[in-house]
């Protein structure tokens, strides 16, 4: 009997929050299981939605301060502070993200990550001894120039003058001039929880593999990827902490670069699961539940590496729980992740990405019902006798139709 259903889905991007994707699903379950405990645990992975959901799980509270948004206008901003009081949580994505990136205006060479330095001094003014940056969902490539700015390095050219923002500007980088930099970055911990599979340069680097997402060019690829390789360089010689790999270490390219500007002053990089999970207790209601429903936008071979449905599942199954994934696409590889028994589309027929984003929690709803019911009724399906397969096996061949 499904009695326990633990609903751990992360975000839809652009359509829905981790909550939102949540709340969504439980509706789904409660048309076919209404007696059945639900345990929603939305989760984070760095992005949307970060700072809120780890307040919300620490009894902390969210800071609203005006910071410079990703193409320059002043917008209000949050971090959170975790019910410890002694540290901050700040979202990259709600200063910087791609949603605060209007359609017309998504050029990642221009976009800043200036915001997020600017909530960093905000929270070293609270006093904290201790700041986590959630890497995820942006909508910058400036390797974190950005932020170092507003954290008072100067960027400079061949004549000395400062470098405008952008990602763009970086192979105009010459010299980088650190003595401004906050002083108080000392005293505190730094903590970059990112995905560890995006570095910063070279064919897999994060301006050839997120910067068309961003709406760059092909040009505009090279354009950015050049700047990174500056960027590393002229990094590496005149900031870095000694033996930091700014260009292939683990999560370097994190938000467009973010983590390898953070990782030259000394932060450090982990992998986002293990920073921010531990605040859920997931562990231990995983442990608990008869069936666990995940969800992300996208189900496909990029999955394993580091989205959400893997992690939940991987976990999971270190208790023999079985996991159902719901996704907004089903790609190439979405029936081969490890540790989901079953995967399962919410779109009931082709419609415009416009009118899937505007419905999606309905069809996340409906999908999570239509879900449900199969597993339902499989569960009431009486078991075929060992005779029985024995008598069938091999006088047909299996159907090629999936």
């Amino acid at each position: 009997m499904l009695t326990r259903v633990v609903v751990a889905p992360s975000g839809f991007k652009e359509s829905l929050s981790a909550e939102a994707a949540a709340d969504a699903i439980a509706a789904g379950v409660r048309r076919v299981l209404p007696d059945a405990e639900l345990d929603l645990v939305p989760l984070v992975d760095g992005g949307e939605g970060t700072a809120v959901a780890l307040a919300a799980a620490t009894g902390g509270r969210l800071v609203t301060v005006p910071a410079t948004g990703p193409v320059g206008e002043t917008l209000g901003a949050h971090f959170a502070l975790l019910g410890s009081g002694d540290t901050a949580v700040v979202e990259m994505a709600a200063v910087a993200g791609l949603s605060l990136v209007p359609r017309d205006l998504r050029d990642p060479g221009a976009t800043t990550t200036y915001g997020v330095g600017e909530l960093i001094r905000s929270a070293l003014d609270r006093g904290v001894r201790r700041i986590i940056v959630g890497c995820g969902d942006s909508g910058t490539s400036d390797g974190g120039a950005g932020a170092l700015q507003a954290l008072g390095a100067r960027l400079l050219d061949e004549r000395g003058e400062e470098l405008p923002v952008g990602g763009r500007e970086l192979t105009r980088l010459h010299r980088i001039d650190p003595r401004g930099l906050d002083t108080r970055l000392a005293d505190v911990e730094l903590r970059v929880a990112c995905n560890p599979y995006n570095v910063l340069c070279g064919e897999r680097g994060v301006a050839r593999v997120f910067g068309p997402q961003k709406g760059a060019t092909p040009e505009q690829v090279e354009q950015l990827s050049a700047g990174l390789e500056n960027w590393a360089f002229v990094l590496t010689r005149d900031v870095a902490v000694p033996d930091t790999d700014l260009r292939y270490g683990p999560g370097t390219g994190a938000s467009g670069g973010l983590g390898a500007g953070l990782a030259a002053l000394g932060a450090r990089l982990l992998p986002r699961f293990d920073v921010l999970l531990d605040h859920l207790d997931l562990d231990a209601r995983l442990a608990r539940a008869d069936l666990v429903v995940t969800a992300e936008g996208a189900l496909d071979h990029q999955t394993p590496r580091g989205k959400v449905p893997a992690e939940v599942a991987r976990r999971a199954k270190l208790y023999g729980r079985p996991v159902l994934a719901l996704a907004g696409t089903l790609g190439e590889g979405a029936h081969e992740v490890p540790g989901v028994d079953a995967c399962h589309g919410i779109l009931p027929a082709p419609m415009e990405l416009a009118e899937a984003l505007l419905r999606a929690g309905e069809l996340l709803t409906d999908a999570t019902e239509r879900a449900l019911r199969m597993i339902v009724l499989g569960m009431r399906l009486p078991l075929v006798p060992q005779a029985v397969q024995a008598d069938v096996s091999g006088t047909q061949r299996p159907s090629s139709v999936r």
